[in-house]
């Protein structure tokens, strides 16, 4: 990915799933690999100790004779969502004076245009916008949405545009600034959809990919499984790619019940189509694989609920940390996202009976974030699941009852 980074011509970048390599990888990455090429910009990154500052802030880039000012703002919520231990001595968060005086300082220095490149995700952006002054666009990420037109955003001092282009190379976004008299005076977006079997690829790129696949292209093209229906990963509760990790848990390791987190990448599996291993990795890929099985309470299993619920349905925005929620297998429950936190998940039952607060049950998950957790990866449980299964009929999507959002029907 770096040097099809280099090879692509991005110039300036903030961080998330980087720092899942850990902090010395990464401050290697930016010191050595990205060095006089690539910008790494991250204002709200700071050592634990000092508060110093880990990354540059911001870059001053001069567009068309306009100078212009990209500062970085990486997700905030890394040593909650992903393991603290990987940065264990850095501290991230929204840092919103730090912000201010980043834009001021740039202002200082002369930008007549202020951009902030964002991994906070939509609803983080639209908020920091109206609290934030002088930046003129926030160009997102996070979230995956994909936003047509840009949300005007009004704060104290102005407007700041705020916009997201989707994921996964769906879509480019362009922003075209009009500036005059030292000021953002109008502005042109698109977003252009990418319709890659359209586009001749370019020789060099496919070059590089070609170089890198060699290695792992006979593995990564065994054919595990045949699906027979649409196998996809995006939905707030549940995918039906989703369902067969759930189902390749509970059948392997013996559990009641599965929990999956609430990942939004992966490739769609079109009826007919062959599983390979590749899609798998596509799943599943990341530094912290690992299987757990442990037996949890009623009680655990509803705080563990209620909190990952929280992280999406909390009303302010600064406490939603992106992402959909944990897939369930086994057990069904109630949820209201309109109530707080403690009474959004209700009605739990496991084989129709009701989840009792001081019973155990056997629970099987992966993806922990804890400090020396070990295991079995998830994609070899699955690799196996799919080869021992062989065709992968449509599964029965374990999704929860949804209360209080009938005038929502995109919420499920």
């Amino acid at each position: 990915m770096i040097d099809a980074s280099k090879l692509l011509g991005v110039e300036v970048m903030t961080g998330h799933w980087e720092f899942t390599y850990g902090a010395a990888r990464v401050q290697e990455v930016v010191n050595k690999d990205l060095a006089g090429r690539i910008e790494f910009v991250a204002q709200n990154v700071k050592t634990a100790d000092f508060g110093d500052p880990v990354f540059k802030a911001y870059v001053m880039r001069e567009v068309n004779g306009v100078p212009v000012a990209i500062v970085g703002q990486a997700f905030p919520y890394t040593p909650i969502a992903n393991p603290r231990h990987f940065v264990a001595e850095w501290t991230f968060g929204i840092q919103e004076e730090n912000l201010q005086k980043t834009v001021n300082e740039a202002r200082a220095r002369g930008a007549h245009a202020v951009v902030l490149l964002s991994h906070n995700g939509m609803d983080v952006d639209v908020k920091l916008a109206s609290r934030v002054t002088g930046i003129d666009a926030i160009l997102g990420g996070h979230t995956h949405d994909a936003v047509p037109e840009p949300l005007l955003i009004r704060n104290a001092a102005g407007t700041t545009l705020v916009t997201n282009a989707g994921s996964n190379g769906k879509f480019l976004a362009v922003l075209e600034l009009e500036v005059r008299s030292g000021a953002v005076r109008g502005f042109r977006y698109r977003l252009l959809p990418i319709f890659a079997n359209l586009i001749e690829p370019d020789p060099d790129m496919a070059a590089l990919i070609r170089k890198v696949r060699e290695p792992f292209e006979a593995k990564l093209a065994e054919r595990l499984a045949i699906s027979e229906t649409l196998l996809y990963r995006r939905g707030n509760f549940n995918g039906t790619f989703d369902q067969v990790i759930l189902d390749a848990l509970m059948t392997l390791k013996g559990a009641e019940i599965a929990f999956s987190p609430g990942f939004r990448w992966g490739t769609t599996i079109l009826p007919g189509q062959a599983i390979t291993l590749e899609h798998v990795m596509d799943q599943t890929a990341i530094t912290y694989p690992y299987v757990t099985v442990n037996e949890l309470t009623g009680a655990t299993i509803k705080s563990v609920l209620e909190d990952i619920c929280d992280n999406l349905f909390n009303p302010d925005p600064y406490y939603q940390q992106g992402g959909d929620m944990v897939r369930v297998g086994g057990m069904q429950f109630t949820c209201d996202p309109t109530q707080k936190i403690g009474a959004r998940i209700s009605g739990m039952t496991l084989g129709g009976k009701p989840i009792e607060a001081g019973k155990r049950y056997k629970v099987a998950s992966w993806a922990p974030v804890a400090e020396g957790v070990s295991g079995e990866p998830i994609w070899d449980v699955v690799i196996k699941y799919l080869r021992e299964k062989k065709v992968i009929g449509p599964p029965t999507l374990n999704r929860p009852r949804l209360l209080g959002v009938s005038s929502n029907p995109g919420i499920a």
